[in-house]
């Protein structure tokens, strides 16, 4: 499996707004973004991620799953562009804030860090572990 980091802005799309599509999820459309694209071509069915929220609030507040492959963004008419399904798993106990992913020296080569306007970033298993500690989760 792998890891994944999906940024969204809350008043745009939220988790909660994810969390209410239930078991059938939502197409993770809109992203044009050939780095961000390709990664979600490599992804897999079951693979996971945190979703963040970005410019209000800067925190990763849940966890996702990925549903459906890549496939046609149905957002635009453009082939290029792809997206996958994702659906909500649950919210972390306690989000983790940009500045504490900062503050974390283990986190220092961070996509979230390293690659800041990346919407869809990947995210390696002792990242995944550390991140899901500091939010009351065991990985």
């Amino acid at each position: 499996m792998a890891y994944w980091l999906f940024k969204s802005e809350p008043d745009s799309f939220s988790f909660a707004d994810l969390q209410a599509k239930g078991r059938a999820g939502q197409e993770w459309d809109g992203v044009r973004n050939y780095q961000a694209r390709n990664n979600m071509r490599a992804m897999r069915i079951g693979d996971q991620g945190f979703f963040y929220h970005s410019n209000i609030g800067k925190e990763i507040v849940g966890l996702v799953e990925v549903k459906a492959l890549a496939h046609p963004d149905s957002t635009s008419e453009d082939p290029r562009w792809e997206c996958v399904d994702l659906r909500a798993l649950r919210p972390l106990p306690r989000p983790v804030s940009l500045a504490e992913v900062k503050a974390e020296p283990r986190l220092s080569q961070m996509s979230l860090v390293t690659s800041m306007r990346l919407s869809v970033q990947p995210v390696t298993d002792a990242e995944w572990k550390l991140v899901c500690a500091m939010g009351g989760l065991e990985p």
